[in-house]
């Protein structure tokens, strides 16, 4: 009953900044759920596994780990980049830039709008104390002096509500919003860099040996050497 009597009296904006409240609630939810939960993965083991594989040349068992992994982005970025094993290094540092182009986004997705819900509590919240004032300067010049002063609390109880509700709101959907957003940087750079990790594990095992043939060439001959002439000076 206090709370439907404090958004009773904070009108139509405190009802209007609750909504957003509600939608940032939401917002953090899903995020949360996403961001810790549904992608977030042992990446250090999952690289090891992949690079032993890679380096066994089991390229099969290798796309079968990422086919099972999915619906986590960084195992979907594998298979792409995995998917290219076997074609020349421009081919596979392209699949390793499309990668990261098709999963870095689900990171992303829909995160900047809880940075706006906040700034649009905040300005609702100033929009409700300027409402509030406003009903207070007109209570003081056109109401009567008996209804005056209960118009007058009224207009200031509406003005300071929405100011709260408004920073209630507002407060804790940037706290979140910086913890999400610190989160989404973390996977975004073990993305990158186990990405180019693996583009370059790729791209390596195309070297050939270092076998003596491949440093000292049997068909490169030294230089002919003309003998001295006999009697002559040996400088």
């Amino acid at each position: 009953m206090a709370f439907l009597k404090f958004m009773n009296e904070s009108g139509f904006v405190g009802w209007t900044i609750l909504l957003v409240g509600v939608g940032s609630l939401i917002l953090v939810a899903e995020r949360a759920r996403m961001l810790y939960k549904e992608y977030g993965m042992n990446t250090e083991e999952f690289m090891g596994k992949i690079q032993t594989l890679v380096l066994a040349k089991k390229l099969d068992e290798a796309l079968l780990m990422c086919a099972q992994l999915e619906k986590k982005p960084l195992a979907a970025a594998f298979k792409t980049i995995l998917e290219k094993a076997d074609r020349d290094d421009d081919t596979i540092f392209q699949s390793h830039d499309i990668a990261l182009s098709e999963n870095i986004p689900l990171y992303t997705k829909r995160l900047h709008y809880l940075s706006m819900l906040a700034n649009v509590a905040t300005l609702l919240g100033l929009l409700g104390t300027i409402h509030g004032l406003i009903l207070s300067f007109q209570a003081v010049a056109q109401a009567d002096p008996a209804q005056k002063q209960a118009l007058l609390a009224q207009g200031i109880s509406v003005s300071m509500y929405t100011t709260a509700l408004g920073l209630a709101v507002a407060i804790p959907a940037m706290v979140f919003f910086s913890f999400l957003t610190s989160r989404q940087n973390e996977l975004m750079e073990e993305m990158q860099e186990k990405c180019g990790k693996l583009a370059e594990l790729l791209t390596s095992a195309h070297i050939p040996n270092l076998t003596r043939q491949n440093v000292f060439p049997d068909h490169v001959s030294a230089a002919a050497m003309t003998p001295p002439a006999p009697g002559a000076k040996v400088s």
